[in-house]
């Protein structure tokens, strides 16, 4: 019936919004046409208004016409499509009501007259609606029944649009019960163990095991690659895994494995043939087998345990540098006011003696802080150009009065040997130091013998002999002994401050703590090579010295030898900058008790005021280096333009070298280190004060 209605021809629907604008129009024609029929056709006006509204009622009647014709015969064809189509459709217009539609989308969506006009559908819709008037096609999402459905929406011609609905998405499709526990099951299924290793693991450059059994130390290898079988200690295949380790780290990687913490985790554990060796196992279990890898991580941890050796000692070092020049202002305090003392009891007087024990004291105690600044490379040094050989040959005689009786030294001079730029004196208590511990760990076990040997090396054999970032020759300087030698448990606390194996009261321990830090101030390297009962060998390294080749450059005039003043006694007027009050106060005593004014200051913020107000008549500064606020190169760069070329002396506890870089472009200064007396301060005030003048 439908294809009989389909193919018979449209008949015209009777409107009545057309049939009144019909009426309208034709009274309007005919109220428009009465003057100029009044008028007669005679006038040419009359005519040529009959003859335009002849034609406008023309054209009215045509576009109403149009308008009362019914739709386009392809649309009748576009209602039946979507009959056809499987899928909920529907065809809309521009404002949302739904023209036709097929069964499918009434039963999903009932038969609404209109599409979603609330809500997100709504909006996906809009959108969809807009996209396909401007490009011809849409996406919208729809919901319905609780599911959201895909919509296209795709334009059908003037303001009509056709809606297809896709089906519910994949992951809401309901399988069968069976079907969904099958897929589960598959899903869960563990993989089966492993029957041989795969490609990687029998390639790979560490070591790799199959293991059969539940416990992987007790499990048997049934096949290990290449890497694994050259281990030491391998017992080849059907031989415990658990061999290869050693057993309280066998046991400890056990109680970890079972421990939920470390699930995943490489385990460390050390290797049976050679308990320093350290090595990360890795473990990866199946039905009833293992399989293991073996990783050996030794140099690794040693690089480890170096760069911490390291950042500990820096750590120490900057401790011992700071408690060392604190104790230095209070030295210094302790020699000025032994010299005020030492006016007023000199030699004969009862308490002279007593004196003389409390300067004894406080030299041993400065010396002691020198050895610290030592450690922490903040001691100064006075570097100058020494022949290795002449150096080792003219300290041999000293060193031989130090060596008991009973301990023999050998000395042995390579061929060769190569010059070095170091400060004399502390490469003298360097050597000294190591021959010291040599002749009491010799002596300990009843050796005879500390022997020292000096030679030029390659780069190639000074990495051999333990300097591992040598680069070009190096000088050696080797103290070895036939003692016991150190224990592998204490070989990397040997360089710590205070740290001693020597009974107490026998030792400091800041001997080879001194001996370290002479040799980084020096920029060189020092190791250790010892085994138990075979002695020890301590390498010290300094890079070689290449003089720097001039050419038709007349040699500079040698400076003349600084005079020592014998008056200490002067005039001028002294800027004295100082933050501890008994260093300040009783140098300031002593210095104008020899003829000088003395101004005084106790911060670098005061100094520069007293600078400002005594402009262009201050004859030397004398400043402290570290104080709180304003630091001693601070307040020169500050007060400079109020002291004129006036020469500056700064005092401190720590390296010269510290903070000279903060010097540079400044003129006329000079350094004197802590502790002082007044001896030596007045002499160089009095220096100063001439070369000035």
């Amino acid at each position: 019936m439908a294809e009989l209605d389909h193919r018979a021809p449209a008949r015209r629907r009777f409107d009545p919004l057309t049939a009144a604008a019909v009426v309208f129009f034709v009274m309007a024609v005919v109220f428009a046409a009465a003057p100029a029929v009044n008028a007669g056709p005679a006038t040419l006006a009359g005519l040529l208004l009959l003859i335009g509204l002849a034609g406008v009622a023309c054209l009215g009647l045509f576009v109403l016409r149009a308008s009362s014709e019914p739709p386009a015969d392809q649309e009748p064809r576009a209602d039946k499509l979507i009959d056809a189509l499987s899928e909920p459709a529907a065809i809309a217009a521009a404002d949302g009501r739904i023209q036709a539609a097929n069964g499918a989308w009434r039963n999903l969506l009932g038969a609404a007259a209109r599409l979603p006009k609330t809500g997100a559908s709504a909006s996906s819709l809009f959108s969809a609606l807009t996209a396909a008037r401007r490009e011809g096609l849409g996406q919208a999402s729809i919901r319905a029944q609780g599911v959201e459905h895909q919509a296209t929406v795709a334009a059908l011609g003037e303001r009509r649009y056709l809606v297809r609905l896709a089906g519910p998405p994949a992951d809401q499709l309901a399988l069968p019960r069976a079907a969904a526990e099958v897929l589960t099951a598959f899903t869960s299924a563990k993989p089966p163990p492993p029957k041989v290793l795969d490609a990687f693991a029998a390639a790979s450059p560490f070591g790799a095991a199959l293991l059969d059994g539940e416990d992987p130390f007790e499990a048997v290898v049934i096949e290990a690659n290449p890497t694994l079988a050259a281990t030491p200690g391998y017992g080849g295949l059907g031989s415990a895994f658990g061999g290869l380790i050693e057993p309280a780290s066998r046991a400890d990687a056990a109680a970890r494995l079972k421990d939920e913490a470390f699930a995943g985790q490489a385990l460390e554990v050390r290797l049976a043939y050679d308990p320093t060796k350290i090595a990360h196992l890795y473990l990866s279990r199946g039905e009833g087998r293992w399989v293991a890898y073996l990783v050996d991580v030794s140099e690794q941890k040693q690089i480890e345990l170096q760069l911490a050796q390291s950042q500990k000692m820096q750590a120490i070092g900057q401790l011992a540098g700071g408690v060392a020049h604190d104790f230095n202002n209070l030295l210094t305090a302790i020699f000025m006011q032994l010299d005020v003392l030492a006016q007023r009891h000199p030699v004969g007087d009862p308490s002279y003696e007593g004196l003389n024990e409390i300067r004894q004291t406080s030299t041993r105690a400065a010396d002691l802080v020198r050895k610290l600044l030592a450690f922490s490379r903040k001691q100064t040094v006075q570097r100058e150009i020494l022949d290795l050989g002449e150096l080792i040959s003219e300290f041999e005689v000293l060193l031989r009065r130090v060596l008991h009786e009973d301990v023999s030294l050998d000395t042995e001079y390579g061929r060769n040997l190569p010059h070095v730029r170091a400060d004399r004196g502390q490469l003298e208590t360097a050597v000294m130091n190591l021959a010291v511990n040599a002749r009491d760990a010799a002596r300990s076990f009843g050796g005879s013998r500390v022997a020292i040997r000096t030679a030029r090396l390659t780069e190639a054999e000074a990495h051999a002999l333990g300097y591992p970032s040598a680069r070009g020759e190096q000088a050696l300087i080797e103290v070895s002994d036939d003692g016991p030698g150190i224990a592998p448990e204490v070989m990397d606390k040997i360089f710590d401050p205070f740290f001693t194996t020597k009974p107490v009261g026998e030792g400091t321990g800041l001997g080879l703590a001194t001996v370290y830090g002479i040799v980084k101030q020096s920029d060189g390297w020092i190791s250790v090579s010892s085994k138990p009962g075979e002695g020890a060998a301590f390498r010290i390294f300094l890079p070689v010295h290449v003089p720097v080749a001039q050419a038709d450059v007349a040699p500079a005039p040698a400076k003349p030898a600084r005079p020592q003043a014998r008056d200490l006694s002067g005039a001028g007027r002294i800027l004295f900058v100082e933050d501890e009050d008994a260093v300040r106060g009783v140098a300031a005593k002593l210095l104008r008790a020899r003829g000088y004014e003395v101004i005084e200051a106790a911060s670098g913020e005061e100094a520069l005021e007293l600078a400002e107000e005594h402009a262009g008549s201050i004859d030397l500064m004398i400043s402290d280096v570290v104080m709180p606020g304003m630091q001693g190169p601070d307040l020169l760069k500050a007060a400079r333009i109020y002291l004129g070329e006036a020469p500056v002396m700064f005092i401190s506890g720590y390296a010269e070298a510290e903070f000279s870089n903060l010097l540079e472009g400044e003129t006329n200064i000079s350094f004197l280190p802590k502790p002082i007396d007044i001896k030596t301060l007045a002499e160089r005030v009095k220096q100063e004060l001439q070369k000035a003048a």
